[in-house]
């Protein structure tokens, strides 16, 4: 029996669409860090009608699992970073209205441009003013965290207060060292950024749910080459 049964149903169900869709692959492939990997995740992939369904079904249901469980607290505005964040934070905020109309039919949402609009209503942003606001971010992944940092800084400069960042996937994986030697213990970026921010960060999905989740789906290959790299780059979080 697979062990997706073991997943919560969405975090199960946005599983099986990431792979049907295409969005998660397996393979070899080269990162920003110049590691290889054999597994790779693209939420920009989700640009059909039934997978962004799919995907803002799970950041709606992950956010409200977090509110439950009062892991996340109240929140007026979802951000979303120029480009990807974008649909995804539109999309979020309506399924979330749709899920909870009572709690979420009045949460704004708000994006960033990547250069300010210097006519028209000019700024930085786009959407619901933040100044005074809890803001909660919504993005794909945490890389290096440099654009949740960038993301960040944008909204504090504009009034609004960071409460969270939610993201699709939590690759579980540490920084490459500074002198280059992946042996060496390292935090994750998502490490990183709780303990610089002091807010709440977490994901759809994780590694773990990954590698357990795709037994049936994906190769016995494909698995364990991605346990072997779990294995060696794992976060020391």
């Amino acid at each position: 029996m697979s062990t997706t049964q073991q997943l919560s149903p969405y975090k199960a169900e946005f599983l099986k669409a990431s792979i049907n869709g295409g969005v998660l692959k397996f393979g070899s492939f080269e990162l920003k860090s110049k590691r290889i990997s054999p597994y790779f995740f693209n939420a920009g992939d989700f640009y059909r009608a039934d997978l962004l369904r799919a995907i803002s079904t799970a950041y709606a249901k992950a956010i409200i699992e977090a509110r439950e469980s009062k892991a996340l607290g109240e929140f007026d505005v979802i951000f979303g970073p120029a480009y990807k964040g974008i649909p995804l934070a539109t999309a979020t905020i309506d399924k979330l209205a749709q899920l909870d109309e009572a709690t979420y039919g009045q949460i704004c949402y708000s994006f960033d441009r990547k250069e300010a609009k210097d006519h028209g209503e000019g700024g930085n942003i786009v959407g619901a003013p933040l100044k005074g606001k809890r803001v909660l971010v919504v993005d794909d992944v945490v890389t290096a965290g440099t654009a949740k940092r960038e993301a960040i800084a944008k909204i504090q400069a504009e009034g609004g207060i960071v409460v969270g960042i939610v993201v699709a996937l939590d690759r579980m994986e540490k920084l490459p060292s500074p002198d280059g030697d992946d042996s060496k213990p390292m935090h994750s970026a998502m490490g990183e950024l709780r303990r610089e921010y002091g807010i709440p960060i977490f994901a759809i999905l994780t590694l773990d749910n990954i590698i357990d989740g795709t037994r049936g789906l994906a190769s016995d290959e494909d698995i364990k080459k991605t346990e072997e790299y779990r294995t060696k780059y794992k976060a020391s979080d």
